[in-house]
């Protein structure tokens, strides 16, 4: 792949986004915006989960008041989702937003692109420019003879010229599609064509059980590029699924290395342990714990304990249902019983300061 260029970095609120920061997860409530209360109860159990943004809908009068209620009530920055009225992201913007998502060609022309830039520069507030496969503007879908990641990038660096035009440049780009080849395309090319830091996901991916692998393989081939500043697990139902999802995402690129990272074998005729149970018991209890470590559940102690030669700890059944626990430096030893138990505390002992 041709080398892409570094990208810009932009605030919002306390998050930095591009320039070489953490990258961040986002994910966005489905709540009615103008219900305050449903609204901040779903915004802190993704923050409790782990989300570094959450985005509202503002769709309304009532939802831009709304905003500064949510806003003095959130733990983290929340980005406002506008589309057709730059009123409503001015409000939201004075309101306290940290971040906007609009498409510039939706808003109504030039001099309200102006309006809300004038607005944007004087709070300090960015703007997320989202292209999604389905909002192609005609001209460019007639020229492409369809849905390209060619005409994907030039619909959304015509909009960042708009608002580059308005003395703005605070902006992340996103290209997201429902084909996760066409998403992957469309942003490595815009990573090639502009240092705008971008927003990676795949739209529309479904329930969690198709939509987590869809959007694993699209995020997950960018990110090992080094593309993508902050992302979004989009998934059909409670949208506080999407942020472990994206979290797992990250670990697995090697980009977010906190928490309790379990591994688990798949299993063969030599198991004498219920390795699912005990790894979804020991991911369960322990997602209060921060530290970084590297658990293994194994069947077996045949090939276990080497298998999980890269974990800091771990367990391995037994031939009698019993469990070898093993710990990086220390030699393995026997545990009998509750193995789960065992485990869970050896971990809270190993995580004690």
């Amino acid at each position: 792949m041709n080398e892409t260029l570094p990208t810009r970095q932009v605030i919002a609120g306390n998050v930095a986004i591009g320039g070489g920061a953490p990258v961040t997860v986002q994910t966005m409530t489905n709540t009615d915006t103008r219900d305050v209360p449903a609204t901040l109860a779903q915004i802190r159990a993704m923050a409790a989960a782990g989300a570094d943004l959450v985005r509202v809908s503002v769709y309304d009068d009532a939802c831009a008041a709304a905003v500064r209620d949510l806003v003095d009530g959130s733990p983290v920055p929340l980005v406002a989702d506008i589309h057709f009225d730059h009123r409503l992201a001015i409000r939201a913007v004075e309101n306290g937003i940290a971040k906007v998502r609009i498409n510039p060609g939706n808003i109504g022309g030039e001099a309200k692109v102006r309006a809300l830039a004038d607005c944007l520069k004087q709070h300090r507030v960015p703007v997320r420019i989202g292209v999604n496969s389905g909002s192609i503007e005609k001209d460019i879908l007639a020229r492409y003879g369809g849905v390209t990641p060619e005409g994907m990038v030039e619909s959304g660096l015509n909009h960042a010229r708009m608002l580059e035009r308005a003395g703005f440049d605070d902006i992340v780009l996103s290209f997201k599609a429902t084909d996760v080849r066409k998403m992957v395309a469309a942003c490595r090319l815009a990573a090639r064509s502009c240092a705008y830091p971008q927003h990676i996901g795949v739209t529309e991916s479904g329930t969690a059980d198709v939509g987590v692998v869809k959007s694993a393989v699209g995020i997950g081939a960018l990110l090992l590029d080094g593309i993508g500043d902050t992302i979004r697990v989009s998934l059909s139902g409670d949208p506080v699924q999407e942020v472990p999802a994206g979290l797992s995402i990250l670990r697995a690129c090697g980009l977010r290395r906190d928490g309790i990272e379990i591994i688990s074998c798949p299993t063969c005729g030599r198991t004498t342990i219920d390795v699912e149970g005990i790894a979804r018991r020991v991911r369960a209890e322990t997602q209060d714990i921060k530290k970084p470590m590297k658990v293994a559940v194994m069947g077996c102690v045949v090939n276990g304990p080497g298998e999980a030669r890269e974990a800091d700890l771990g367990i391995a059944g037994g031939g009698d249902g019993s469990g070898a626990l093993f710990v990086r430096g220390e030699a393995p030893r026997k545990v009998t019983g509750d193995l789960a138990a065992a485990l869970i505390a050896e971990i809270r002992r190993l995580a004690e300061p």
